[in-house]
């Protein structure tokens, strides 16, 4: 569902009389189940032994459409951790929804049934979010029990677009999805990764009925840096047409393009106009030449002196109110932003996506649910941003939104007509020359004592590496702001010694100008050992720890990149009098992936010595973050390339 937007569009449903009564009212489960007939594994953990959910449109006698929801699940469980995780089943509960029927029992192994009366259905309130949540609280669950439990919630309809997920990390057996709606209003379907299709139950008479029964769905087992929850095998529905009124395309994007923009690119009153103006002479907006520099001042102004709340009020939304009081919602800021910006002929662009690692934008699939993150998007620029994440800035949008499909929404007018349209287009991740971590080192050693280094740092970070750093330095205190940098300088090693620190580029404002920097004097004993008459340096270890991708099992799941980046390393070395180096070409390591004559993914270290000057460079890029199990041991390579590098002991002996 689209965030903090509540949209009412006329649908014109007209009401028909259902012939029978919900399909819940006739639900049960077994009165005296006998679950010794299922093959159980030992080795599990748990598994799913009934995994069902119906959800049925339904008009209720004198009333609107409303949605029932029936959820049925019977789960083994055969270990403590899981029993654990399970004593708790929390229960759906909203202010426009009601809890019609909620039935829980534990079954032991020898068949002893103990259902859960009301005491056991317990309320709890979130006190960040003041949520109130309902839960299940099952007690007496020993190895080799079952929970069951089945609920029953009446809700204001959720028919533009809802994700079903039919897989998990057990496996699940008897899993179904069943829907019902009036004889007049007609759904879509479409199943992902894998998922068989829904079908209509074409012999059904007084309702429509579509359903997906599967005999089991395997376990999808979660792996590193793979986007797990976009993997498993689920089905979004959506209702589409309206026999009734003969009313098509009831969830297009043509209809939300239309509201998103009535709702955002308002026409502002003189009062408001004042203030936008107000603002815009504040955050100097005028006083810049080019449109990024605008946007730029627009989004520092805003993100240092604006705080955003998760409610969304009337009040927090209007723009006078805003400018005036400093509090805005996330479609207040919105407002703000396109009509500041539109004030000094910057066009805006409201762009309506989802978090990559989640699901993947379905440019052939219309439905809400793929609508679930806002960016904005400047045409004359390029760029996107976003004005709830306070750490997102110009050009770099929060990354999971990045590499997948959107919905942009622009002002188009005809005449004194202006509307909404909105187009499905690719939202490009920022380039990896966009996100760089360089380390310049130089090391020496104490000539009385080779097992004492003298080292200088200077380190860089830009774009996505900068992104938790840069933007908040104008608002800590310098004693955190000392700390961060001391954590930053010994992410090498935290034994060493700082004597000196120097800052540059710590304003807010620099971020996506200039990188932000940091340069040390460093004393340290911990990167060489002695060995006899040989000294081993520990070169590797100067770059800090790096990620190991080493396996036994043969990969399963693609990976996932959070954004293409690149990293810089060059290490100057001083060879002490007296001493070679005899083991340098271990420094060479270099592994790539090409495709279609470019290199994406590479690592590549090698050195360059004159008389006892080592020079040594470690150059490591990924300009792609979709890494397909097709090439994933060429990934594997390249980051395992770092961690070998990592791992490099030059060793140090006396010149014979």
């Amino acid at each position: 569902m689209i965030k903090k937007i509540v949209f009412v569009i006329a649908l014109l449903f007209v009401t028909v009389i259902t012939a029978q009564e919900p399909v819940y009212k006739s639900y049960s489960w077994d009165k005296k189940p006998d679950y010794t007939k299922f093959d159980t594994d030992p080795d599990a953990d748990i598994i799913a032994f009934k995994d069902k959910i119906i959800s049925e449109f339904y008009y209720p006698e004198k009333e609107g459409l409303t949605e029932y929801v029936l959820e049925h699940r019977l789960l083994w469980l055969n270990s403590d951790e899981k029993i654990e995780d399970y004593n708790k089943i929390y229960l759906p509960y909203r202010s426009n929804s009601k809890l019609l029927v909620s039935k829980a029992r534990v079954i032991s192994k020898d068949g002893t049934i103990q259902e859960l009366d009301e005491s056991k259905i317990l309320t709890a309130q979130d006190e960040e979010t003041q949520r109130t949540y309902k839960y299940f609280a099952f007690e007496g669950v020993t190895k080799g029990s079952f929970i069951e439990y089945y609920y029953v919630v009446r809700q204001a309809p959720n028919y533009k677009g809802n994700r079903v997920t039919m897989q998990s990390s057990y496996l699940m057996n008897n899993v179904e999805f069943d829907l019902y709606s009036p004889k007049n209003l007609f759904f879509k379907f479409k199943s992902y990764n894998g998922l068989p299709d829904v079908k209509r139950d074409t012999l059904a008479k007084d309702k429509l009925h579509w359903a997906l029964h599967i005999k089991s769905v395997e376990k999808l087992e979660k792996e590193d840096l793979a986007p797990y929850n976009a993997l498993k095998k689920y089905l979004v529905y959506k209702l589409d047409y309206n026999k009734a009124n003969n009313t098509h395309g009831i969830s297009s994007y043509d209809n939300i393009s239309k509201n998103v923009y009535d709702f955002l690119f308002v026409d502002i009153s003189k009062n408001e106009a004042a203030s936008i103006e107000k603002l815009v002479n504040e955050a100097g907006l005028k006083d810049k030449k080019d449109d990024v520099s605008k946007i730029r001042a627009l989004e520092n102004y805003i993100k240092k002196n604006f705080y955003i709340s998760e409610i969304n009020s009337d009040e927090l939304r209007n723009i006078k109110s805003v400018i005036d009081n400093k509090a805005a919602s996330e479609i207040g800021l919105m407002r703000i932003y396109i009509a500041a910006l539109k004030s000094v002929g910057i066009p805006t662009e409201v762009v309506l996506t989802s978090d990559r690692s989640q699901v993947k934008f379905d440019n052939d699939f219309e439905a809400d649910n793929f609508l679930t993150d806002y960016l904005l998007y400047f045409p004359s620029v390029k760029k996107y941003t976003s004005v709830k994440e306070m750490n997102s800035r110009l050009g770099y949008p929060p990354s999971e939104l990045t590499d997948n499909y959107g919905l942009f929404i622009k002002e188009v007018a005809l005449g004194n007509y202006k509307s909404g349209v909105g187009k499905i287009k690719y939202i490009k991740a920022p380039d990896a020359e966009e996100t760089v971590d360089t380390m310049l080192i130089d090391v020496s050693f104490d000539p009385d004592d080779l097992t004492k280094n003298y080292i200088k740092l200077d380190r860089s970070f830009s774009g996505y590496y900068a992104i938790f750093i840069q933007p908040f330095l104008d608002l800590v205190n310098k004693e955190d702001a000392d700390k961060l940098y001391d954590q930053l300088i010994k992410s090498m090693n935290d034994r060493i010694t700082i004597k000196k620190k120097t800052v540059f580029n710590d304003k807010s404002e620099l971020f996506g100008i200039k990188p932000f920097r940091l340069v040390a004097d460093i004393e340290t004993d911990v990167f060489v050992d002695k060995a006899g008459r040989k000294y081993l340096f520990k070169l590797g270890e100067l770059i800090g720890p790096q990620i190991e991708m080493y396996q036994k099992k043969k990969r399963q799941l693609p990976v996932e990149s959070d954004y293409n980046r690149i990293y810089n390393r060059v290490i100057n070395v001083e060879i002490p009098q007296g001493y070679q180096i005899s083991n340098l070409d271990d420094i060479n390591i270099h592994h790539f992936y090409e495709r279609d004559g470019k290199k994406l993914l590479e690592f590549h270290s090698y050195y360059k010595l004159d008389g006892n000057k080592l020079t040594v460079y470690a150059d490591e890029y990924y300009k792609i973050n979709k890494i397909g199990l097709n090439f994933f041991e060429d990934y594997r390579s390249v980051i395992n390339s770092a961690a070998d590098f990592n791992k490099i002991v030059l060793v140090l002996a006396p010149v014979k």
